[in-house]
């Protein structure tokens, strides 16, 4: 039961991680520092998809299904949804690759507004003080 609960615990961490690389850019918006974990964990999963490897959750999470004595992922909230988003059917390489730079191109958007935002009282070009 308690190699079940971890593999579950596994698959949340893995889907959190996994939204936080695709849209915690937008945290950055409010909280600059966010950017100091939110790039490494893009470029992070942009090499993974890229270059085919396997994150390390993975077989972390198999390990604990196959030590619960399920393999599969049939049952449940977790089985059914998240699963099914992280190890999609029919994933090809060239998906994989796809993905990688979808998952860079939305967050070189998303930084460029964020760092493209002129914030208040900051000095324009010609070194004059911008009104807002």
């Amino acid at each position: 039961m308690a190699a079940k609960l971890i593999a579950d615990i596994l698959v949340v961490i893995h889907f959190i991680f996994i939204v936080f690389v695709v849209l915690g850019g937008f945290l950055v918006f409010k909280k600059r520092w966010v950017s100091i974990l939110h790039i490494p964990s893009v470029l992070w999963a942009a090499l993974l998809e890229i270059n085919g490897w396997l994150c390390p959750l993975t077989p972390l999470e198999h390990y604990f299904r196959q030590l619960s004595g399920s393999s599969d992922y049939t049952g449940g909230f977790i089985d059914h949804y998240l699963v099914a988003i992280i190890y999609p059917e029919g994933l090809t390489r060239e998906m994989q690759i796809t993905l990688g730079f979808i998952v860079l191109g939305i967050n070189l958007v998303i930084y460029a507004l964020v760092f493209g935002k002129r914030s208040p009282g900051k000095k324009s070009s010609t070194g004059a003080e911008d009104p807002e």
